[in-house]
């Protein structure tokens, strides 16, 4: 069963406090997620292998280190992943950056799959998935096979809020992936939201509510 992270660190804790309160606007929450987004982004690539490099200093020449391997790839599920992206593109510049659109169905709950647009070489590449709410788990699912049909071999998953529920679903579906989250809340609501959660992502980062 793959692992869940949850990356507790005391400045992300504060900014997700914000984060939550229902009185924080869309200018100060979209920028509170990239932080967030950059912060988690160091915990995630904490493992990228390293090799050695030469080089020369203003003093003398040595050995230094460097990231080797499978370059990375951003995939935001839209819309409400697009808020991470930026982030992480700070700390990973020349990561490619691809799509995936899925809506939750408001009656069935279950995701639709309208867009999919990935870089030509996803199946070499450490795939970082993106959204901010991982809810009922469903669209984090089917996202994640959408990605393995595509030939990704090195997928993470990253959000900002978790419930159980959603986290016991992906693990059950993608036992090889891991789950970093901010913080694991407490359950779903009849209306399938994360309880005591932050709203709807998408319409506080867009301003749509």
């Amino acid at each position: 069963m793959s692992t869940l992270h949850v990356v507790d660190h005391p400045l992300i804790v504060h900014k997700l406090s914000i984060m939550r309160n229902k009185r924080t606007g869309s200018k100060d929450f979209r920028e509170l997620l990239n932080e967030i987004a950059m912060l988690m982004g160091y915990e995630l690539t904490r493992d990228l292998p390293l090799e050695d490099v030469e080089i020369e200093t203003p003093i003398k020449k040595m050995t230094a280190k460097r990231v080797s391997g499978k370059k990375l790839a951003i995939v935001p599920i839209l819309r409400a992943g697009l808020g991470m992206v930026d982030g992480l593109q700070s700390l990973v510049p020349v990561a490619k950056v691809g799509h995936i659109g899925l809506y939750r169905d408001p009656e069935t709950h279950l995701p639709v799959e309208y867009y999919c647009k990935l870089p030509l070489d996803i199946e070499d590449r450490i795939t970082i998935l993106v959204d901010p709410m991982l809810a009922t788990g469903g669209s984090a699912v089917d996202a994640l096979t959408m990605l393995k049909n595509k030939g990704c071999k090195h997928i993470r998953f990253m959000c900002l809020v978790a419930a159980p529920e959603g986290v016991a679903k992906v693990q059950a579906a993608h036992p090889d992936v891991e789950i970093y989250t901010a913080a694991l809340d407490e359950c779903l609501n009849e209306h399938a939201y994360i309880v005591p959660g932050l709203g709807d992502a998408g319409d506080r980062i867009f301003g749509t509510m």
